[in-house]
C-alpha cells in the first residue's frame, strides 16, 4: 500500500510542478545576484549575510529562508489536503476501502507519502540552490576569512566545509519536521471534507493565523504555542556554538501538533461514513 502511494506521488505532474516552483525562486534570485552583483561587500552589514549572498556553498541557507515562510508550507498543505479528500472527490475512496485495506493502513500510507514529499522538497531546494549558488556566486571563502577554507558563521567565526555540511543537513531535518506540523493539520482536515481545496485552504488559514499572531505583541501569551513560532530557529544551527534552546522547543512543539492532529485524523477517519 505504501509503495503504491509513493509511486502515485512520483507519477503525478503536480508533484514535479510544485518542486519546480519551489526550486525556481532561489535559482532566479541566485541569477540576479550573480549578474547584478548587488550583494553586500565583505565588511558591509552582517558577516553571515554577506557570506551567504556571495558564496554558493552557503546559499542553500538563503534558499531555505526564501521558501520557508510561504512556498514550502503551501506545497505541503496542498499535498496533505489532497491525501484523503482527493480520493473522495474522485470517487475512489469508497472503492479503496472495499478492498482488503484497513482505514488505519490507508492513513499510514498517506502519511508516509506526505513525509516523503516533504523530504523530497527540502532536498530538492538545497541541491538546486547549491548548484545555482556555486555557479552564479562561486564557492570561495569570504574575504574576512581569506587564506583559509573556513566559511563565516552567524557568530562571525569560521566553519569548515564538513561542519557546514552537517549543519545544513540538520537544518533540512528541522525544517522537514516543521512542515510535518502543517501536513498533519492538512491531513486531519482532509478527513473532514471531500474537497481537497477546502482542506488545503483550512491548513493555510491556520498557518497565516499563526504567522500574524507571532508578530502581534498583544498575543504574547499564546505565541510560545503557535505553529510557526520556532520555524526560524534553524538559523541557530549556523551559530558557533549551536544554540539548542529554541531548536529543542521547536521540535517539541511540532511533535505536539503532529501527534494531536494525526490522532484526530485517525479518530475521525476510522469512524467516518464513507459514501464517495
Amino acid at each position: 500500500m505504501i509503495a503504491t502511494e509513493l509511486v502515485k506521488m512520483v507519477r503525478r505532474p503536480r508533484t514535479w510542478v510544485s518542486l519546480a516552483l519551489l526550486c525556481g525562486l532561489p535559482a532566479i534570485v541566485a541569477v540576479f545576484l550573480g549578474v547584478t552583483e548587488v550583494a553586500p561587500e565583505p565588511g558591509e552589514g552582517p558577516a553571515f549575510l554577506s557570506a551567504v549572498l556571495t558564496n554558493g556553498a552557503l546559499y542553500p541557507a538563503a534558499a531555505l529562508a526564501m521558501v520557508l515562510p510561504l512556498f514550502l508550507p503551501v506545497s505541503v498543505a496542498v499535498v496533505g489536503g489532497d491525501s484523503i479528500a482527493g480520493e473522495a472527490s474522485a470517487g475512489m475512496l469508497r472503492y479503496l476501502l472495499l478492498r482488503p485495506v484497513g482505514r488505519t493502513r490507508l492513513l499510514v500510507a498517506k502519511l508516509v507519502t506526505l513525509v516523503a514529499y516533504v523530504l523530497l522538497a527540502v532536498v530538492a531546494v538545497v541541491a538546486t540552490s547549491y548548484l545555482a549558488g556555486t555557479l552564479m556566486l562561486g564557492d570561495a571563502p569570504a574575504a574576512a576569512l581569506e587564506g583559509s577554507d573556513l566559511l563565516t558563521s552567524v557568530s562571525g567565526t569560521g566553519l569548515t566545509r564538513t561542519q557546514l555540511l552537517l549543519r545544513v543537513g540538520a537544518t533540512m531535518l528541522y525544517i522537514g519536521a516543521c512542515m510535518l506540523g502543517v501536513g498533519a493539520i492538512a491531513l486531519f482536515l482532509s478527513t473532514l471534507t471531500d474537497s481537497s481545496l477546502g482542506a488545503a485552504l483550512g491548513a493555510l488559514a491556520a498557518l497565516i493565523t499563526s504567522q500574524v499572531l507571532v508578530t502581534l505583541e498583544a498575543a504574547a501569551s499564546v505565541q510560545p504555542y503557535l505553529l510557526t513560532r520556532y520555524w526560524l530557529a534553524w538559523v541557530d544551527f549556523f551559530r558557533d556554538p549551536v544554540l539548542w534552546r529554541d531548536i529543542e522547543r521547536g521540535l517539541a512543539l511540532q511533535g505536539v501538533y503532529v501527534v494531536v492532529f494525526l490522532a484526530a485524523a485517525w479518530a475521525n477517519f476510522a469512524t467516518r461514513d464513507v459514501t464517495s
